[in-house]
């Protein structure tokens, strides 16, 4: 039985991610605090802001649990597939 190979990130490609992360966040703040706009208009983008990133969070999530939930079930159908083939290669050798 093979074993699906699994790619892990790199320490690097992580920090990069967080930094990149981080630096627009803080854009996104400081755009905001300067922007010529009453306080209200203001508190709407940021809350916006907020919302797009959360949903972005849950999306990425969403997907990746389908992915992983998609693989086990394949696990599980190959494991099946192989006990069955083991069983008849057995009977037929009787």
């Amino acid at each position: 039985m093979s074993s699906k190979y699994q790619t892990m990130n790199t320490q690097a490609f992580s920090t990069l991610s967080w930094i990149s992360f981080i630096i627009s966040f803080a854009g996104m703040i400081i755009g905001l605090i300067y922007l010529p706009m009453d306080i209200y208009q203001k508190a709407f983008f940021g809350m916006t802001f907020l919302f797009s990133i959360s949903s972005a969070f849950v999306l990425a999530k969403v997907v990746r649990d389908k992915q992983e939930t998609a693989d086990y079930l394949k696990k599980i159908e190959n494991a099946k597939t192989e006990k069955m083939i083991s069983q008849y290669i057995g009977s037929e050798n009787e």
